[in-house]
Order: C-alpha cells, then structure tokens, then sequence
C-alpha cells in the first residue's frame, strides 16, 4: 500500500502551507523547499503532479492493500533536495531526521514523532522515480515559474541552447587496469559463490588474486627505454612484453577455470550469481584479446571497439579540445534554457554530438512550449540540413554559421536580433554551471537508467530551486516596503 500523502493529520503537525522560511536565508534548502512549498499549496499544480507521482506507480499495482511503503510526496521532496544539495545518501538522511523545517515538509509533527528513515529506505525509494515521469513534473515546474511570473500564455519563450559533459563515476581507463576491474570481480565473485555451495578448487582464490595483482602491477609498472641506443630499446621491449604475457597468461588460466564454475553453479540454481560472472568473463576476453592485440602483435585498437569503464559501460572518451581539460570520461547534455533561467528541456546525447541534436531540441521543447519562437546556438550545432530545417520550426533560429561568410549570411548574422540573441546566449553557461552545483558535475548513480533518473532529478531540482530564489526575492521586497512603511512616520515627525 502506498499513498501519495497521507491526509490524516498528526498531533502537532504543521501544514505544508503555514511553513515559514527565512526570505534572508542564503542557503539552498530554504530555497528548494519554498520552491516545493509553492508546488504543494497552489491547487491546481499539486493535482498535476500527484497525479503524475501515482501514474509513475503502475497501472498493475494496488493501492490499498499491502505494507504500508513510504509516500511519494516526501519521496519527491528529498530526491529532489538531494540533487538540489548536491548531497549524498548518508548527508540526506542526517536532514530527513534531524532538519525541523524538511521533517515539517516531509508531514512529520514536532511533537512526540519519534519516525527516522533509514539509509536504505532512502536509496531505494528514491530510485523509483522514472526519468519520463521527471520529464513532465519538470514541465508543470517551469509553467508553475511562468505563472509566478506574471507571464502570459501568447508571450514568446526565447531559448538557449548548449551542450555539456556530465562526467560518470570512473577512474582513467586503462586496457590492464580494466582487465584487472573485471578479474578481481570475476574471481571473488566465483570465489565466494564456491564457499557457499561447497564447490571444490576455490579455496585459495584470494592468495591467487594478491598473485595476479602482482604481475598487473609489475606489467603497469613496465617502461619503454629512452635511450636512444638500439640495443637497449629492444631489450626493455622485450621485457615488456614478457610482463605482459605473464600477466595475460594468468588470467587466461583463471577465466577457464571461471567458466568450469558456471556448469556447477547451475546445478544449485543460483541464477543471479552466474549472470554476473558471465558477464565478468566477456569483460576479461575482451580486454585479453585487445591486450595481446596491442602490445604483442602491434595492432591499433579501432576506438569503437573500446570500453571504458566495466561498470559503467555507457561512459565515452570525449576530448572537447577544452584548454587544460584534454579529455572528459562521462556522456553529453544537452540543454535548452529559456530567457526566465528556466530549463524546459533535456537530452541524453548517447553517442551524439552537437549537430545532431540540434533539431531534435527544439522540436521537443516545442511539443511540450508552443510559444518557444527563438533559440541561440554555438557553431558545433550548425549543418545546412540543421539551419533548413530550423528555419521552419522558429521564428527566429540563431544557429551561427561555419567558416567562411556568403553576403547573404552576413547580413543575416549582422541583424540586430541576431547579434541580440547571440549576446545573450553565453548566459547558457551559467545554467550549465547550475546543473554541475545540482549534481551533475560527476555522476554517482549506477548504471544507464540511473544516469537518466540522476540527470532528470537534476533537472527539476534547479527549476525547483529557480520558482524558490523568486519567492524568496519577492518576499524580500515585500519586507522592505513593509519597512519603509513603518519608518515614514518616524521620519515625518523628525
């Protein structure tokens, strides 16, 4: 059984509605939950995002029968605080039990309300939350923003739009450091599986991974000579390669001796745990067979071939040509912001580059933002096809060109629009450096859908905290008219 929110009221407990915040307060938690706080009392916007946090429980699932499960609601709100911090799970539930203002938000009363929430609990209820169900409360977010701000409905949206590399949770990729990642899962993985079937000739697998950590050490430690006599270039050659295939030799006996575990695993049903050794022992043939490639036949490795990371197999070697970034390990971001500093809407660029999504931003953003008539980009989006097909999406398409300039395209480039809207498309970085504060600096989410659910999260945190930093602006300048108020009299009669 699960709810959305409880309706029942506790002894004690403050409504959502009469939270009070800090409008002084420079910190980002009053921010992000004035945001929620505005979401929740505003009638019409709380249905559509209830509703949006039931339909994301599936239509196959019983809502009043059951365990009772943590409500979704507070599961919003501190996924969304947990991007919106920056934080992680361990710092998340310090501030689910002991912060007074988050418990309010969360429905808990300040008197004799003893409920914590555990660590887990946390990260498995937050990982219930879908990237496409993000997707659409983001956009009840944003045209929760535009009401607040007065905006009309035929006012034209004016975007900006930018790519950028959210780096994942890996370290620098090496051909035998990734073959020693998938051997030391692989043995300890078949090692244990051993001791708790009973399953003979692994009882000494970890005096023989420390043995095959010693000749990945030895081969990582190997250098070609530079000296410049011949003699000796091939000897340090050769004791490269010695090192190399000793070490390759090595694991080559233990990945057979892996698979001859799988027959017997199979006999005890232990289904999970062979998936994951199978998957290990393609990992090691793999980086076996471009090790010997590389090092003993002297081939090149074709980058398509290559993987970076075993454990988190979407991540893509991305030289930018960045100064003092040579190389980034993580996937592409794109971002669409319109002029209100709001993000209307994303894209997970796998194995894309630039002037391949420029089309397909806009016209999602435009399914989602009918009043969306211009968008700025940077050269690395242009093509001929992207600006044709541009031109009959926008009014106003601010897609600079390569090389060099046609009369035509000078004059265009030169307009007063275009060089107005290129002026203000640089404030796309400091979106882009909101997004990196909100989590997406370095990705600490597992696997493919949680890069999608990390990146969603984050996404709806900064606009959260965005509808948050205005009402708090507007009740700053609420303050000081109410302060200048009381301070006429006092002047009048001095």
């Amino acid at each position: 059984m699960r709810m959305i929110k409880n309706p029942q009221s506790r002894l004690g407990q403050v409504t959502i509605a009469d939270i009070q915040f800090d409008a002084r307060s420079r910190d980002d938690i009053p921010a992000i939950l004035k945001g929620l706080q505005f979401l929740y009392v505003t009638e019409a916007v709380r249905n559509k995002v209830f509703a949006l946090l039931e339909h994301s429980l599936g239509s196959g699932i019983r809502k009043d029968v059951g365990r009772p499960g943590m409500e979704l609601w507070p599961t919003l709100v501190l996924a969304t605080l947990k991007l919106g911090l920056n934080c992680d799970f361990d710092r998340l539930q310090e501030l689910a039990n002991h912060h007074n203002l988050l418990r309010q938000m969360l429905g808990h009363s300040d008197w004799e309300d003893t409920r914590t929430y555990a660590l887990q609990t946390l990260i498995d209820n937050v990982s219930r939350l879908k990237p496409e169900v993000l997707a659409d409360i983001n956009q009840v977010v944003v045209e929760a923003g535009h009401e607040l701000l007065k905006k009309k409905l035929s006012d034209p949206l004016k975007g900006r739009c930018d790519s950028f590399v959210v780096e994942t949770d890996v370290h620098y990729p090496t051909d035998i450091n990734l073959l020693w990642d998938a051997m030391r899962k692989l043995m300890d993985g078949a090692g244990k599986a051993c001791e708790r079937h009973g399953i003979r000739g692994w009882r000494q697998y970890r005096h023989h991974l420390r043995q095959l950590r010693k000749r990945y050490r030895a081969a990582q430690k190997a250098r070609h000579s530079n000296s410049s006599a011949e003699a000796k270039k091939q000897a340090a050659r050769r004791q490269v390669r010695q090192r190399y295939r000793d070490y390759l030799t090595q694991a080559r006996y233990f990945v057979k001796k892996s698979q001859q575990v799988l027959d017997h695993l199979a006999q005890h049903g232990d289904c999970v745990t062979i998936l994951q050794i199978d998957g290990y022992i393609r990992h090691a043939q793999r980086q076996i067979d471009q090790i010997e490639r590389r090092v003993l036949k002297d081939e090149v490795i074709p980058h398509e071939e290559k993987v970076f990371s075993i454990f988190e197999e979407h991540t893509e070697w991305i030289s930018k040509g960045k100064a003092g970034v040579p190389v980034e390990l993580g996937v592409r971001v794109c971002v669409l912001e319109d002029q209100h500093q709001f993000i209307l809407h994303h894209r997970i660029m796998w194995k894309e580059t630039d002037d391949k999504v420029a089309v397909a931003m806009v016209a999602a953003a435009l399914e989602r933002y009918p009043s969306l008539n211009q968008c700025s980009f940077d050269k690395g989006f242009y093509t001929p096809k992207n600006r044709e097909a541009l031109n009959g999406l926008l009014a106003q398409p601010v897609l600079p060109k390569k090389g060099r300039l046609s009369q035509d395209d000078r004059d265009r480039e030169h307009s007063d629009d275009f060089r107005a809207a290129r002026r203000q498309h640089s404030a796309v970085e400091s979106c882009i450096n909101n997004l990196e504060v909100r989590g997406l600096d370095r990705c600490l989410s597992y696997g493919k859908s949680g890069f999608e659910r990390h990146v969603a999260l984050s996404v709806v945190a900064c606009n959260v905290h965005r509808v948050g930093m205005i009402l708090q602006r507007q009740e700053r300048a609420r303050l000081r008219r109410a302060e200048r108020r009381r301070q006429r009299p006092m002047l009048l009669a001095a």
